[in-house]
C-alpha cells in the first residue's frame, strides 16, 4: 500500500544503501536540515486563502513527472529527472506560485499555453514538497502521485540513484506515477532492464552536490 502524503517523512528515508558523502556533501545536508526553522516560517508566511487555493489548481493543472534519461557519461548510464509543472492560459495564477513557493521558472509556449516548471531537486525538496505537505490534494490520484514523487525525490536527494539498487527502488516507484490512458514515455522499466543485462559491471558513482536554484 503506497503511504500517503501526509505520512511521508521527506527527511528519512528506510533501507538506503550506504553512500560515501565527500564534506562539501555533508556540509550542504547538515545547511538543509539547519534551514527547517526557516522553512517553517517561509510556509507561515504564504496567506492560508492563498495557499489552499494554489493547491486546489494544482490538484486539477498539475503535474508531477519523474523522466530517465540515457548519459552514457553518467556513471549508471542514466539520469533521474524530477519535474513538477503547471499549465494554464493565464499567466496570473502561475505567477502566483512562483511568488509563493519562490522557485521555479515560467514558460510560454507559441499555441499560448504558460507553464510553471520547477526542476531544481533542492526546490522540489524544500519548497515543493513542504508546501503540498501542508496544503494538501483532495482527489485520491493526485494524493497518489504526489506520494510516489516524494519517495522518489528523497531517494534522488539521498543519492540513492547513483547506485544499482537505488536506481531499481527509483525506477519501480515511477512505473505507479501517473498511470493510466495518455502516459507516454521514452523509457521503461523493460528498457533498465535490458540495460543491466548489458552492463553488468557499471560502478558505482562518487555522489556530488546539488546545485542551488539561480533566480
Amino acid at each position: 500500500m503506497l503511504e500517503t502524503p501526509e505520512n511521508i517523512n521527506v527527511l528519512a528515508i528506510n533501507n538506503s544503501s550506504e553512500n560515501h558523502w565527500s564534506s562539501r556533501n555533508i556540509i550542504a545536508a547538515g545547511q538543509s536540515a539547519g534551514k527547517t526553522l526557516m522553512e517553517n516560517k517561509w510556509l507561515k508566511n504564504i496567506p492560508p486563502d492563498w495557499g489552499h487555493y494554489l493547491a486546489g489548481f494544482v490538484d486539477g493543472e498539475g503535474s508531477f513527472n519523474v523522466s530517465l534519461r540515457r548519459k552514457e557519461d553518467h556513471t549508471m548510464g542514466w539520469q533521474v529527472v524530477l519535474t513538477f509543472n503547471v499549465s494554464q492560459k493565464e499567466l496570473y495564477i502561475l505567477s502566483q506560485l512562483k511568488k509563493h513557493l519562490t522557485c521555479g521558472r515560467l514558460q510560454h509556449r507559441k499555441d499560448g499555453i504558460n507553464y510553471y516548471v520547477c526542476a531544481n531537486p533542492l526546490a522540489i525538496m524544500n519548497r515543493i514538497i513542504p508546501f503540498f505537505r501542508k496544503y494538501r490534494f483532495r482527489s485520491v490520484t493526485k494524493k497518489k502521485n504526489f506520494s510516489i514523487f516524494s519517495q522518489i525525490a528523497e531517494l534522488v536527494y539521498r543519492k540513492e540513484h547513483l547506485n544499482r539498487e537505488g536506481l531499481d527502488k527509483i525506477i519501480e516507484l515511477r512505473e505507479e506515477l501517473n498511470k493510466g490512458k495518455g502516459r507516454k514515455r521514452k523509457y521503461s522499466i523493460q528498457d533498465w532492464e535490458e540495460y543491466k543485462q548489458e552492463n553488468p559491471q557499471r560502478l558505482y558513482a562518487k555522489p556530488r552536490a546539488f546545485r542551488e536554484e539561480r533566480g
